[in-house]
């Protein structure tokens, strides 16, 4: 789950060396980016969540609860259909980044992990989701790079409740 800080997938504001093209926002340097320290930076396209992605995620971590795969026997549990795995949803933070954000000046970046992670809400087969990217702290560090910390709010389309919130952090080098 890189964090998805692809060379190029962070951040937005509303700023002098930033452009935007459809969803993605474009920073030229790092030091752009952390202009942005406690502003809601930008919104992720939707993402579709499918029964054969829950399927293969379950086969990929070994987590075939029937609460994901059984989709005759979820219809009559607690939720009313199949339900994607909260690390599913989770595991999505790189798409939701890729597809969001971009640091020219950054040559590479890494996951560096969570302080903190909350499943709110379950996420029914059929749903789209997308994520809310807040920028909290962009701190220097060696190696001519910066932690980010972000706060990610995921939403269901149709819910006022987020079903996922966590505060991710990754670490840009340029």
């Amino acid at each position: 789950m890189g964090l998805a800080l692809r060379v190029s997938r962070h951040g937005h504001a509303w700023m002098a060396n930033m452009s935007t093209v459809g969803h993605m926002k474009t920073f030229d340097t790092l030091a752009d980016l952390a202009a942005c320290v406690g502003q809601h930076v930008a919104t992720s396209n939707w993402v579709l969540i499918t029964q054969d992605q829950v399927n293969r995620f379950a086969d990929a971590t070994g987590d075939h609860q029937w609460i994901h795969v059984d989709v005759e026997r979820a219809k009559e549990g607690p939720f009313g259909a199949p339900i994607a795995h909260g690390f599913l949803t989770l595991s999505l933070l790189p798409q939701f980044f890729d597809n969001t954000v971009e640091v020219k000046a950054v040559r590479m970046g890494v996951n560096y992990g969570l302080n903190k992670v909350r499943f709110m809400a379950p996420v029914p087969v059929g749903s789209r989701l997308r994520a809310q990217l807040k920028l909290q702290s962009a701190t220097p560090i060696d190696g001519n790079g910066m932690q980010i910390q972000w706060d990610v709010t995921i939403e269901r389309e149709g819910s006022d409740k987020p079903v996922c919130v966590a505060e991710s952090l990754a670490r840009m080098y340029v």
